[in-house]
């Protein structure tokens, strides 16, 4: 049978190539573009989470929604050395954060002010790479802190400088010190350029009154799935405390909607290429039937029986299926590797994508998802969309067939 429908289908070579090619065009842009959109979401939620919040976060159940400073939790120490033990969890770092108002001769500005364990924030958080000017805290009790690249100019601030501290303690008390400008660094990201300073966590702890205290865990690992995978278990290790492990879309809901919307808009145009394919290849078929409804009568005539005639053209189907698909997947996938190596250059598209802290050159992300979602879509909406002329030749009758002209 399988060899009929191989014959069949090239009694008419230049139809079954425009088939071949328009399902091969379909699966090529299907695979390419699923792989582009992939990895330009890989990029985005690794640039905007490994720059400053990580991949998840351990903290109070109602400091994400109200993060005040009585929000914390003791043993911060502690559980980050039992969650580096979980499978997935490369690095783990205590914060404590506050809002504090920093000073420099007659200027005063609001700052999110944040006492980092400095070795650790290395691992979870790329703003010590980004210190243009002097160098990052030291992981003693040092009176020092690094600013924000607009912070410390609206400040008037440079690195040697001295600017004065002044919040609330934990236990209502006034928190006041005077810190050294260590180093200024620049993100990229204006928001927290202009409003996060960071200082050793114990000099933190000392100032604001929260001795052994942290308001968060910030956690990492050698990729975000490898941390979403980890989070049922680090759920369960905090089943007996007063904790909740925040994954990475509580953390950055912003990104989390861009990223849905834009997939929910591609995925109207995904469905519309997937009508027009079938509605190409069904008519191809119907084409074929119709053309060969004296054949099949006289194949009636011989003793073939309507289901074996119907159960060829649908193979025909499936075998135009097969071809166009893998080579679509071929050459679409094949262009997202090379590109995944040598990435592709977006001129012009600098503006729009640094708000997430993304190049304007991307790199595809060739997964299984990609190369064979959407053209298993399309295969299965072809075969169903074959049956049609399947059941249609089941009604077929010798003599009626053969007098067709």
């Amino acid at each position: 049978m399988i060899a009929l429908a191989w014959r069949n289908l090239w009694r008419q070579p230049r139809r079954t190539l425009l088939t071949l090619s328009a399902v091969a065009f379909a699966a090529l842009i299907m695979v390419f573009l699923l792989s582009l959109q992939e990895g330009v979401y890989a990029t985005m939620k690794d640039n905007s989470l490994g720059l400053f919040d990580g991949y998840a976060q351990v903290q109070r159940p109602g400091y994400l929604d109200d993060p005040g400073i009585r929000e914390s939790f003791p043993h911060a120490d502690e559980l980050a050395r039992s969650l580096r033990s979980i499978s997935g969890i490369g690095a783990v770092a205590a914060r404590a954060q506050t809002y504090a108002l920093l000073s420099k001769d007659s200027r005063s500005l609001a700052a999110m002010l944040v006492g980092v364990e400095p070795d650790a924030e290395r691992e979870v958080s790329r703003i010590p790479a980004t210190v243009k000017a002097g160098r990052y805290p030291a992981g003693d009790d040092r009176a020092e802190l690094v600013l924000g690249e607009s912070l410390a100019r609206n400040l008037g601030a440079g690195v040697g400088d001295r600017v004065t501290l002044l919040g609330m303690g934990r236990d209502g008390s006034v928190a006041a010190d005077v810190l050294t400008v260590a180093g200024i660094f620049s993100s990229g990201m204006k928001e927290l350029d202009r409003q996060l300073a960071e200082l050793p966590l114990s000099r933190f702890q000392s100032d604001f009154a929260m001795p052994d205290q942290a308001h968060l865990l910030v956690l990492s690992g050698s990729s975000l799935a490898a941390v979403n995978r980890a989070l049922p278990e680090i759920r369960q290790s905090l089943a007996n405390r007063d904790l909740a492990v925040r994954a990475w879309g509580e953390l950055e809901p912003g990104l989390k909607e861009a990223i849905r919307l834009d997939a929910s808009m591609s995925m109207l145009w995904y469905v519309a290429l997937v009508v027009v394919v079938v509605a190409i290849l069904l008519n191809t078929i119907l084409m074929s039937v119709l053309e060969r409804t004296r054949e099949f009568g006289i194949l009636l005539a011989l003793g073939m029986r309507p289901s074996a005639i119907g159960r060829m053209v649908w193979l025909e189907i499936l075998i135009l299926l097969a071809l166009g698909l893998s080579l679509g997947i071929a050459i679409g996938g094949g262009a997202a590797l090379w590109f995944a190596v040598y990435g592709m250059a977006l001129p012009g598209a600098e503006g729009i994508f640094s708000q997430w802290g993304l190049s304007s050159r991307m790199y595809p992300e060739v997964t299984l998802l990609s190369l064979f979602g959407g053209p298993a879509v399309i295969a299965a909406f072809s075969a169903l969309a074959g049956l049609y002329p399947f059941f249609r030749l089941r009604r077929l009758e010798p003599v009626a067939a053969m007098r067709a002209a």
